[in-house]
């Protein structure tokens, strides 16, 4: 089953690399807007001998991690301490309901002003739009929590700790899971995008300066590899889903299917 759908992505791959060397050669989009798949791959050949395309590199992966690991550490606790504290929810309910829809982007001028194009410009944007992936999945995690599991741990004598660790973290691991894997999407393009807008070093800002340049098939290059890269994050956030919850009932029934 697995072989077959890679077959099938792998020959989809194809079919879209095709139309991508058809379609400008064909004059339907000039080169000059879209050009063809081979003078793109010979432009991403060209990039990846540059010692600044590594550097680039370097630096998107850097505010991607850090920026990550930081909302991944602040929504578990925050979210845990939320959800077991008592009225701590209710208290805080009308503040991450006003703050959660704010667009990250729109913190740009603010990043700005405290930051200018440094890396704590770019990690302000990554973790105020990755930390709220992590923390709503840890209140609905929280919330799924079975009642008679929480009532046996607590005739049973368990602390608070205690009951958070053998009973709430294995209930809310799966939603906490889906959250970091949601929120490395988001973290990876909030960070090119902070790159490309304010200017801070990465392929965001390796890509505004091809498009202003006016080489085209570099600045497509480099979305590529941008693209390449979200792939990447997605494939290993999938596989650690699935070694951390081989456990789980969803995680069985997909290796099953």
């Amino acid at each position: 089953m697995r072989g077959a759908n890679a077959a099938l992505g792998a020959a989809g791959l194809a079919a879209f690399l095709a139309l991508g060397e058809a379609v400008p050669r064909l004059g339907l989009v000039k080169e000059a807007y879209l050009p063809p798949t081979s003078r793109i791959a010979d432009a991403l050949g060209q990039e990846v001998t540059e010692h600044a395309f590594w550097t680039a590199l370097g630096d998107t992966l850097t505010g991607w991690a850090l920026g990550l690991a930081i909302a991944i550490g602040a929504g578990v606790v925050v979210g845990l301490l939320v959800s077991v504290v008592p009225y701590l929810r209710e208290v805080t309910a009308s503040t991450i309901e006003f703050l959660r829809p704010i667009p990250s982007v729109a913190l740009i001028p603010l990043a700005v002003l405290l930051y200018g194009t440094e890396l704590r410009s770019v990690l302000l944007l990554v973790v105020y739009a990755s930390f709220w992936q992590v923390l709503v999945q840890v209140l609905y995690g929280v919330q799924d929590v079975d009642p008679v599991a929480e009532e046996t741990a607590r005739s049973y004598g368990l602390g608070p700790w205690a009951r958070v660790r053998h009973v709430l973290w294995p209930t809310a691991l799966p939603y906490v899971v889906t959250g970091v894997r949601l929120a490395a999407a988001v973290a990876l393009i909030l960070a090119v995008t902070a790159e490309l807008v304010i200017g801070a070093p990465g392929l965001g800002a390796r890509i505004a300066v091809a498009e202003s340049s006016q080489a085209v098939p570099d600045m497509y290059a480099l979305v590529v590899v941008t693209g390449l890269l979200g792939l990447l994050i997605n494939v290993g956030a999938r596989t650690v889903e699935r070694r951390a919850l081989a456990w789980h009932q969803s995680v069985r029934g997909e290796v099953m299917v």
